[in-house]
């Protein structure tokens, strides 16, 4: 989502480089506009050390996609703030979701580890069986 301010020189997309104008122009939007956004929790930039804000990349993406929302999609703030949230959900769930595969698989590789080396412990006393003969099993009867 942030690769458009990918700078090539490893910043992270969550880093707080826009001061509140920068972040409104990349954003294509007044500053009260995003302060009001952050009043309503739509986008919370980080803060200086004198406590202005700071934006990263990736919450002038969520301003453009608040944008979006509102104004192409017809959706209101409070809506948008839901579609946010749950947005939010659904990225940490399927992130869960990929750390338990993760762990599922190698389990798995252990437990295939664990029987293989069962297997190799084994003895090799095996006897041939002629498989034609079959053998029937009787109680021995007592005589009276």
């Amino acid at each position: 989502m942030a690769d458009r301010f990918d700078r090539g020189d490893g910043s992270h997309p969550d880093a707080p480089v826009f001061v509140i104008s920068v972040a409104a122009g990349l954003a294509g939007m007044h500053p009260q506009t995003l302060r009001q956004y952050d009043r309503l929790g739509l986008v919370t930039p980080g803060r200086s050390a004198g406590r202005g804000r700071r934006y990263s990349p990736r919450d002038v993406e969520r301003l453009r996609e608040v944008q979006r929302l509102s104004q192409e999609e017809g959706i209101n703030l409070v809506g948008v703030k839901r579609i946010i949230a749950l947005e939010t959900r659904v990225a940490a769930l399927q992130a869960r979701l990929r750390e338990l595969q993760a762990e599922l698989v190698a389990a798995q590789a252990e437990a295939d580890r664990r029987e293989s080396d069962a297997h190799a412990s084994y003895r090799r006393e095996l006897v041939p069986v002629n498989r034609g003969a079959v053998m029937v099993w009787q109680p021995h009867r007592r005589r009276r």
